[in-house]
Formats: structure tokens, C-alpha cells, sequence
């Protein structure tokens, strides 16, 4: 079951933590991943690592909130390996920089939302849009967006516009759902709590959780490979939540 022998995926943000996860879950399940990162010395190392354990990936850096970037990359991607049959929304950020801001919104500097909209919801737009036509002509598709929390409850935490552009992906996966399912496209989001790749020192944070720990860049990959498998063709879209209890409406 959930075999993806031969079938290509990209996935975005994808040279390190949950991306990086992600893709090594989907190598091991037969799948060639085209990995995506920023910094292309981040997407070579997963690259190197997954072709190490005997599986098969390819670098794919680009910068998904260039339109031309992107939809150069999936046609060299195509040239490479064969078309994109999944992907992989994964890249995302809090703000300019590598770390998440937090500010409330009436403080917020402008330059921060626009930084934060710009990734975590214009480059879902623009990878989805250099997917979705090959995969609807070809009868078969899988998008997986990678969606937070903070995108579906109002949080004290100084992450609104962050909240908003996961939102705003979230609700344009299912419209995209609707749109293609008759064409065997499936289109869901995983909403995500607290996961991390380092867990050192977050004993108080994990005791929050009902779960009792914070998730890990494998679970996430346990998921992503079963609503991008053949057996999860009825399932399209959804946002599931995974987060261990957290966030329990």
C-alpha cells in the first residue's frame, strides 16, 4: 500500500526540517523527489542524502514567490524526470529573515506581512499554477499544502498576517479541490502544531499537548504519503489537523 513507484514529486521548502522530512518519505516509498529549497546548497545535501540511501532525487532551488522561477523550474523538472504528479507545498516563513516575528498587527512593519503573504500564500498560487494544468490533462494528481494552526484559531501570539496567509492557502486548496476533482486531481492541507526537528529542551512546551510531545518531521511525512498514494483518491478538499490534540475546536 500507498506505493509511489516512478511517480515524480516536488516538494518546496524542502532542505530542511519538515520539507526535508517529507521528502525522504516519499523516496522510500518509490517516489523521484525534485527537491526544492532556497538556499541550493540545502536542496543538494537532502538531494545527496536520499540518492545515498539508494533512492533517486534531483535539486530543484528556486525562489516560489518568482512566477517565471517556478514555472521555468517545473519545465526542467518535466525535462529531467517526467512531469510533476505530486507536490508539495512545504516552504514557508514568519516574517524577513530565517525566524519567526512576532509582532501584534497595530506594531507590525509592513515589509513583515508583505514578506509573510508573499511565500507562505503567493507561492502556493504559483507552484500550484505551474502544476495543475499537466496534472489535469494527465488524469492524475496530488497537492498537499502545508497549512499551521494559526490558520485555523485566533491566537494571542503576534502571528496574524502569518495566520492569514495560511488561511487564505488553506482556502484556496479547497476551491482548487472542487475545481479538479473530476479531472483526478486531489488538493488537501495539513494543518500543523508544534513540530520540530530538534526536540532538545521543549519539555514544557510538549507537556501542553495533549499528545504529550511535539510533533516530529516524520509524522508530517507519514501523512503526506498517504493523501498523495492511490488509496487516498477520495480524499480531497480536507484539512486535517495534526497536531497532537492541540488546537481541539
Amino acid at each position: 500500500m500507498f506505493e509511489l513507484d516512478g511517480k515524480v514529486a516536488l516538494v518546496t521548502g524542502a532542505g530542511q526540517n519538515i520539507g526535508e522530512g517529507i521528502s525522504h518519505a516519499l523516496a522510500r516509498q518509490g517516489a523521484i523527489v525534485a527537491v526544492n529549497d532556497y538556499h541550493p546548497e540545502r536542496a543538494q545535501r537532502v538531494v545527496d542524502d536520499i540518492n545515498a540511501a539508494g533512492r533517486r532525487a534531483i535539486a530543484a532551488p528556486f525562489d516560489v514567490t518568482d512566477l517565471p522561477a517556478v514555472t521555468d523550474a517545473f519545465a526542467k523538472v518535466t525535462e529531467q524526470v517526467g512531469p510533476v504528479d505530486i507536490l508539495i507545498n512545504g516552504a514557508g516563513n514568519g516574517g524577513p529573515g530565517e525566524q519567526l516575528h512576532q509582532y501584534t498587527f497595530r506594531e507590525m512593519p509592513i515589509e513583515y506581512w508583505q514578506t509573510t503573504i508573499s511565500v507562505n500564500l503567493f507561492g502556493v498560487l504559483n507552484c500550484c499554477k505551474a502544476a495543475i494544468g499537466s496534472m489535469a490533462d494527465r488524469g492524475w494528481g496530488r497537492i498537499v499544502t502545508l497549512s499551521s494552526g494559526a490558520g485555523e484559531t485566533g491566537l494571542n501570539l503576534g502571528v496574524s498576517t502569518y495566520g492569514a496567509a495560511k488561511g487564505g492557502a488553506t482556502a484556496f486548496m479547497r476551491h482548487l479541490a472542487v475545481e479538479n476533482a473530476a479531472q483526478g486531481v486531489t488538493a488537501n492541507t495539513i494543518a500543523l502544531g508544534m513540530v520540530l526537528k530538534d526536540t532538545t529542551g521543549v519539555a514544557e512546551m510538549a507537556a501542553a499537548i495533549p499528545a504529550g510531545r511535539v510533533g516530529r518531521p516524520e509524522d508530517v511525512g507519514a501523512l503526506a504519503v498517504y493523501l498523495v498514494s492511490p488509496e487516498a483518491s477520495w480524499i480531497t478538499g480536507q484539512t486535517i489537523n495534526l497536531n497532537g490534540g492541540a488546537f481541539i475546536k
